[in-house]
């Protein structure tokens, strides 16, 4: 049986454990998959999912200078490809609207891509519209395949929409993981049909039901337990979390607990130490999946105070805060993107207007107070989570749209 191939920027990575999850589902509905990815993993650990992916992976130079030999040797082939005239045609379209270094080595990478594809796969699917996208949708041209998309957040709201609506416009179908980014990217397409609202879900099957036994700490006593799980990066606010946390009643016993790695790391902490709150802060770094899960089932409340970037960028429907309510745990967010696609403020936990601290504060201290309340929505969003945002009909659905081409 033939195979498909899916094009990550780099695999395994801790912080995209909704890919793994696609990818073993469909490798458990018996759909073929060569893994491609544009980069090595950096992350210090991998998560329990990615050992039972059997799908091999190809590793495509990050870098020219990584592998020059091997990229000549794919241009060389490339050149002499009937499909050659037409492929470079449209990196060239694309490098008059961006000539820099990077479109370049996305034309070398499709290159590389193209040349060293196995001959059983007949279908390139690509995870993001931005750079995956770009070396995908070459590779797909010079190799003579169809090819289709999954988009998520960063790579929509950070790209030109010059560069989506080639993308979207040239491949044969694309999904997208929240209603808002479904509206926006069939705005920019010539056949709006051919985008689809598909949401990741999350497959709930490692994760414990909500515990019998409510907490009762009110921060009168022993110290609320807090925790957030992301990447240290700005459209995750933690640096309004941190402001937020500062203004805290000084009565309120709390602690803190931060999982993941990332760019703004070392910036918060110092943050944290201006603040005067890094003695209540547990900065844990990258962890897997299980560490994870551990810390949300001694935690009181799960923040995610994400917001807009100066970029653009933002959050899509951040799995951590479906992990935490299929758990139980409260969550206070905020409203960004498809976040109140998944909360219902007041029903199934509490959102707060983005870069607000003030905000943020004082939904914390209502939520600290009050266990009672927070077990309720807890439990709200548990059931609520577990029934409309199953990981497994967007999966039967992908699958679905495989098995007509492979």
């Amino acid at each position: 049986m033939s195979r498909v191939a899916i094009v990550v920027k780099g695999y395994p990575r801790l912080s995209e454990t909704f890919i793994a999850q696609e990818i073993l589902g469909l490798e458990r509905r018996g759909i073929g998959v060569l893994i491609v990815a544009l980069r090595k993993p950096y992350d210090p650990f991998i998560h329990d999912l990615h050992r039972q992916i059997s799908a091999d992976v190809m590793y495509l130079p990050e870098y020219v200078r990584d592998d020059p030999a091997r990229v000549a040797r794919a241009r060389r082939w490339a050149e002499k490809q009937p499909t050659y005239q037409d492929a470079k045609a449209q990196f060239d379209a694309d490098f008059a609207r961006q000539s820099n270094a990077d479109r370049q080595r996305r034309w070398a990478q499709g290159c590389v891509f193209a040349h060293e594809l196995p001959d059983d796969i007949t279908w390139i699917y690509t995870h993001y519209l931005h750079t995956p996208c770009s070396a995908a949708r070459y590779a797909a041209h010079i190799a003579g395949l169809p090819w289709s998309f999954s988009a998520h957040a960063k790579d929509i709201w950070t790209s030109p929409e010059w560069d989506l609506r080639t993308k979207i416009n040239d491949a044969a179908w694309g999904v997208t993981c929240t209603a808002v980014n479904a509206a926006h990217l069939k705005g920019l397409a010539d056949d709006p049909a051919k985008v689809e609202l598909l949401y990741h879900g999350l497959d709930f099957s490692g994760f414990p039901e909500p515990s019998g036994t409510p907490s009762t700490r009110d921060g009168s006593g022993a110290p609320v337990r807090l925790v957030s799980v992301g990447r240290a990066v700005e459209k995750k606010g933690y640096d309004d979390l941190l402001e937020a946390l500062s203004r805290l009643p000084a009565d309120l016993d709390w602690s803190f607990t931060h999982i993941g790695g990332g760019e703004l790391s070392d910036a918060l902490k110092t943050q944290a130490d201006a603040l005067g709150v890094s003695g209540r802060i547990t900065w844990r770094g990258a962890q897997p999946r299980e560490e994870v899960i551990a810390a949300c089932r001694e935690a009181d409340l799960f923040v995610l105070p994400s917001k807009l970037a100066r970029t653009g960028d933002r959050d899509g429907l951040p799995n951590v805060l479906m992990e935490a309510q299929s758990m139980g745990l409260c969550c206070l967010s905020t409203r960004v993107s498809a976040i109140p696609e998944l909360i219902v403020d007041g029903e199934t936990g509490v959102l707060v207007e983005p870069g607000a601290p003030e905000d943020l504060a004082s939904a914390m201290t209502r939520l600290i107070r009050s266990p009672d309340q927070r077990q309720r929505y807890g439990l709200a969003a548990s059931k609520r989570v577990r029934s409309e945002f199953s990981t497994d009909p967007g999966l039967d659905r992908l699958a679905e749209k495989f098995r007509k081409v492979l």
